[in-house]
């Protein structure tokens, strides 16, 4: 194997953790800010892109940076390496309240492509890039959909989704329709695609936003049911100042909505 070989432990049911187990010189990479937790003998380093054996030289560092700035991410990611003798801990807590997966690389084709929030770590050797759509015109204007993020390699990574989870295996020829922040993550087998919702009524006051993906298999995808955008948009209705009004989620009606009941100040 190239990646390092990681043991784990996922702790909780709504907010959960995932706890790593590393053997002497053993290494997990995470973004910056996952950190839950960690023995003393963790040593914690941030790298400059994501520490794989393809991206170790100088180049490949400053080109997995620049794919990282286009997802919105941070330029560099921190390794934590287990420096002592024994087996030492590390845990990763998720964002918001969901399940996080554990996904072995090695037993799908060693490509799974993910949304660019749902990352949480992954052992070191696994290669974290992004993975542009087919139909970028749409993908932008379908907001989750422009960039997502694609695993590569044989180790384990851990990706979080909101909410409940839905795990399907689809079978060569079977379509899925599925809203763009409620995909979490599919495999390398199954294509891909965004999709403009139709007629003009759909778009404009079915709430539902104007693109879904179309997802084709055969291949695993991992649905969630909670989207960080949904749970932020409902909040936000909560906030003093916001009328605790129900803002629209995709289409265009919430403002006309809020022109029509004279909130336009």
């Amino acid at each position: 194997m190239n990646s390092h070989e990681i043991d784990y432990k996922i702790y909780g049911d709504d907010m959960q953790f995932v706890e790593i187990e590393l053997d002497p010189q053993e290494t997990v990479v995470a973004e910056s800010g996952a950190m839950m937790m960690m023995d003393e003998a963790i040593e914690m380093e941030t790298i400059f892109g994501d520490g794989s054996e393809k991206n170790n030289s100088i180049m490949g560092k400053l080109f997995s940076a620049g794919k990282r700035v286009l997802t919105g991410e941070s330029l560099f990611m921190t390794a934590f390496t287990n420096t002592k003798e024994g087996k030492k801990h590390v845990s990763f807590a998720s964002p918001f309240p969901g399940s996080i997966i554990p996904v072995d690389l090695s037993e799908y084709n060693g490509k799974v492509v993910c949304q660019k929030d749902s990352f949480v770590c992954a052992a070191k050797g696994v290669e974290i890039g992004i993975e542009f759509t087919k139909k970028l015109g749409a993908a932008f204007f379908g907001g989750e959909g422009f960039v997502l993020q694609k695993l590569e390699g044989d180790g384990l990574a851990f990706i979080h989704a909101g909410g409940t989870l839905y795990k399907k295996d689809l079978q060569p020829g079977e379509v899925l329709k599925v809203d763009t922040g409620s995909l979490v993550a599919f495999t390398n087998s199954v294509d891909y695609d965004i999709e403009r919702v139709g007629g003009i009524k759909n778009s404009l006051f079915g709430g539902e936003g104007f693109f879904f993906v179309r997802l084709e298999g055969p291949g695993t995808i991992w649905v969630q049911s909670l989207p960080i955008s949904r749970m932020a948009g409902r909040l936000f209705s909560l906030v003093p100042g916001n009328g605790g009004k129900r803002r629209g989620e995709g289409g265009i009606l919430g403002g006309l909505g809020d022109l029509i009941d004279g909130d336009n100040d």
